[in-house]
């Protein structure tokens, strides 16, 4: 059995640590505030900072809010980097900055370990059920060393290329999600000031050409009116920052990105922060002056 650290013990990093605990391996964790209970219960050993979690493991997986979180839990004083010794593996499954991960795949090389970085999608509800779709960036022999890990907490398991390209995916996935959800939005929005009704208007959509997996569940959500979150406006919102500061960096043009973030902006600033982000269609609604499933 391996030994395995687990630094970031919230929503999405405490069922994760669960799975790994769960098949044996020897857990050691650091997190803010308190170890939770099932995991002392699974024999998880919690440490009192990051570089004793480093010391400990030979794998270090690391699951926290953003990019500034993973640079101080890699290399403040008493972070990851200060306790690792050459030949260990650091995997960050946190969703941050590409250009950032090449930094601290770079410099975490320097000290003779290897870096994946290997965000998830899925959200909670994937991360309890172990069914997470994982995005990998870094080199194949580390993430064959990792893969069974890899395993006990996701099933699309993907090596996409080398350090920061698991970054881009997720940052791409993202992208993906919040357009499309603004697209079903505004489908059913029309439909339903048309005078159609958007329960049928979906129904019918879903077998065609424009049916997925975020009309299916998100245009019921609309339709429904159910937008408590499953993924919150503002970790989206945290993704879409990502995606358009990596364009600026890069130079690319990322229009319709922007007004996917605007449309999540205009919903949090109604108080919306932690809604579903299916709730984007709040934003159209408010400026439409009428709501998907209203009466004409």
């Amino acid at each position: 059995m391996a030994k395995i650290g687990f630094i970031g013990l919230g929503i999405m990093g405490a069922p994760m640590a669960g799975h790994v605990a769960s098949k044996g391996h020897t857990l050691t964790t650091y997190t803010h505030g308190e170890t939770p209970a099932s995991l002392l219960d699974a024999g998880a050993k919690p440490c009192a900072s990051s570089a004793e979690v480093a010391q400990q493991a030979d794998i270090v997986i690391i699951m926290v809010p953003d990019t500034p979180q993973v640079e101080e839990v890699l290399f403040a004083p008493d972070g990851v980097a200060s306790g690792l010794s050459a030949g260990k593996i650091v995997v960050d499954m946190s969703s941050i900055s590409p250009v950032a991960t090449k930094d601290f795949a770079r410099r975490i090389g320097e000290l003779g370990c290897d870096y994946l970085d290997a965000p998830v999608s899925g959200g909670e509800v994937g991360a309890k059920a172990a069914t997470l779709t994982i995005m990998v960036g870094g080199s194949e022999a580390a993430f064959d060393r990792v893969l069974p890990l890899f395993q006990l907490m996701g099933k699309n398991i993907t090596l996409v290329g080398g350090n920061g390209d698991g970054q881009i995916t997720k940052v791409a996935n993202q992208i993906i999600v919040a357009l499309t959800i603004e697209a079903v939005g505004e489908a059913l929005l029309l439909a339903a000031k048309a005078g159609a009704d958007p329960a049928r208007v979906r129904e019918a959509l879903m077998g065609g050409f424009a049916s997925s997996r975020i009309l299916e569940v998100h245009g019921e959500r609309m339709v429904k009116r159910r937008f408590a979150p499953g993924f919150r406006i503002d970790l989206h919102r945290k993704d879409l920052n990502l995606a358009l500061a990596t364009g600026r960096q890069l130079g690319v043009a990322l229009p319709n990105t922007a007004t996917a973030q605007e449309l999540f902006n205009a919903c949090a600033a109604h108080g919306g922060g932690n809604w579903d982000h299916s709730a984007m269609v709040r934003a159209l609604e408010i400026m439409s002056n009428f709501t998907v499933g209203q009466e004409a």
